[in-house]
């Protein structure tokens, strides 16, 4: 990954390939005509197939823009969560999440993120201060590239076992 030297820090590049698959023939001549899928393809890694939102005509069985998007918000605050927490001495065996946007469609069919809330499941080992490890959540906004790059809200409702040390 190519990056360059500013005034404020590291610029960073990141590519990937979008490509459209949904050509039934027809190119775009109707609006029935083609299909809404399109491959993401990065060097080097597996192609992840794609579609639009069931709810706009897409294929329900792959992977849409918004899903993407919450993954995207959710893994990122994971890997801060896991930095953060090592280097505070904070032991987690287990994270998991399910995460849930929340969508609008106005009325001329445009469609935005009002918010989303983080579900973290969080195994941490006997003898964590539930507590401090809590207070991870309220640092990573400081951090996570995706959550500093939106403009909706995130919220976080944190959950918390004592796993048994392996």
């Amino acid at each position: 990954m190519p990056t360059h030297k500013t005034s404020s820090g590291q610029q960073h590049d990141y590519t990937a390939r979008v490509e459209w698959t949904g050509n039934t023939g027809q190119g775009t001549a109707s609006y029935r005509a083609y299909q809404r899928s399109w491959d993401i393809s990065t060097p080097g890694k597996p192609v992840v197939h794609c579609s639009n939102d069931p709810l706009l005509g897409g294929d329900p069985g792959l992977h849409n823009p918004e899903d993407l998007l919450l993954a995207t918000v959710s893994a990122c605050h994971m890997l801060w969560y896991l930095h953060l927490a090592s280097s505070r001495g904070i032991v987690v065996q287990g994270y998991s999440d399910n995460p849930v946007g929340l969508g609008e469609t106005s009325p001329d069919g445009a469609g935005r993120f009002l918010s989303a809330t983080l579900h973290p499941l969080i195994q941490v080992s006997s003898g964590t201060d539930v507590q401090q490890a809590d207070a991870v959540h309220g640092l990573i906004h400081q951090y996570c590239f995706i959550a500093r790059s939106l403009n909706f809200p995130v919220q976080v409702d944190a959950r918390y076992e004592v796993a048994d040390q392996q």
